[in-house]
């Protein structure tokens, strides 16, 4: 009888690059919104006190680069958990039978 574990060998755990470019795209993304909602605020306040036109467009400037790097960091997130397995994908919708009529009850009439 020969001694020793009969498990094999466990492969090492490896850094996956594509986990790594979705942390630093979403801790991109929210340090360029945390910044932009900065921005937005002090541009507002310069609007509001001092009335210029031009802090109001840079105003809604910034709160919609801020708006749109929140939603990028969301996807991100989104795409790094389904690459962990933690979420899946929507299921395929079921083909449709090539023999059931189309329109439904009231084309059927």
């Amino acid at each position: 009888m020969t001694g020793g574990k009969r498990a094999g060998d466990r492969e090492k755990a490896r850094v996956r690059p594509e986990l790594l470019v979705h942390l630093v795209g979403m801790a991109l993304a929210f340090a360029a919104w945390a910044y932009l909602v900065l921005a937005a605020i002090d541009f507002g306040a310069t609007a509001r006190h001092e009335g210029k036109a031009s802090a109001w467009a840079l105003l809604v400037v910034a709160a919609l680069g801020a708006m749109g790097c929140l939603f990028l960091a969301f996807m991100l997130a989104a795409r790094f958990s389904r690459a962990l397995g933690l979420t899946s994908g929507p299921e395929p919708k079921a083909k449709r039978d090539p023999n059931a009529p189309k329109g439904g009850k009231r084309a059927a009439r």
